[in-house]
């Protein structure tokens, strides 16, 4: 178990990413000003914590709506995603896999994303449930997520996802079936 970085019991939704990358500026900047609220009207206890290097000017600016944390650089991400309920990834651009959506669902946290965050994912349709790109429609689903028990098991499903799909062994085989000049199957 990591430390918990969070002061207090807190029901913690945590973005993670490097906070000079336009696309994640963007993305934490609409979810701080559009969906939070929304979330905050019903559960006023609700944070958000922005946890990357280089916040901008903008990202720093967040610090003061209320329920937003901007941490900046920290040495390991994992005790914040760790400590948190959920991981937001609402992306409005993104190119290929995430990192952040996977390193979530392999810490078995419940990863509510738009649909560019999950684009670059195969066979993640289970997943449908938590994504969407409407800020009523995120606020509702992570208050239905911190009001029930479904938030370990969409953790727990994410965990399964990234072990099944981006295992080591099967990866590297078909890198050096490739390398070898062998055509991969299917």
């Amino acid at each position: 178990n990591l430390p918990n970085p969070y002061s207090e019991k807190k029901q913690v939704l945590v973005f993670t990413g490097a906070m000079d990358y336009w696309a994640n500026v963007d993305a934490v900047t609409w979810f701080a000003e559009q969906v939070l609220p929304l979330i905050r009207e019903e559960l006023a206890e609700v944070e958000f914590y922005i946890v990357g290097s280089k916040p901008t000017a903008k990202v720093l600016e967040l610090n003061k709506v209320d329920g937003v944390t901007v941490t900046g650089r920290v040495d390991d991400v994992r005790p914040y995603l760790q400590h948190a309920e959920i991981s937001v990834a609402p992306l409005h651009i993104a190119r290929g896999i995430q990192n952040k959506v996977l390193e979530a669902m392999a810490m078995a946290k419940p990863v509510v994303a738009t649909n560019p965050a999950m684009h670059g994912l195969e066979g993640c349709d289970q997943f449908a449930p938590l994504v969407t790109d409407e800020a009523q429609s995120m606020a509702h689903i992570l208050k239905d997520l911190l009001q029930s028990d479904a938030a370990t098991e969409w953790g727990q499903k994410g965990r399964q996802y990234v072990e099944s799909s981006f295992d080591w062994e099967n990866n590297l085989t078909l890198l050096l079936d490739l390398l070898n000049g062998e055509k991969p199957d299917g």
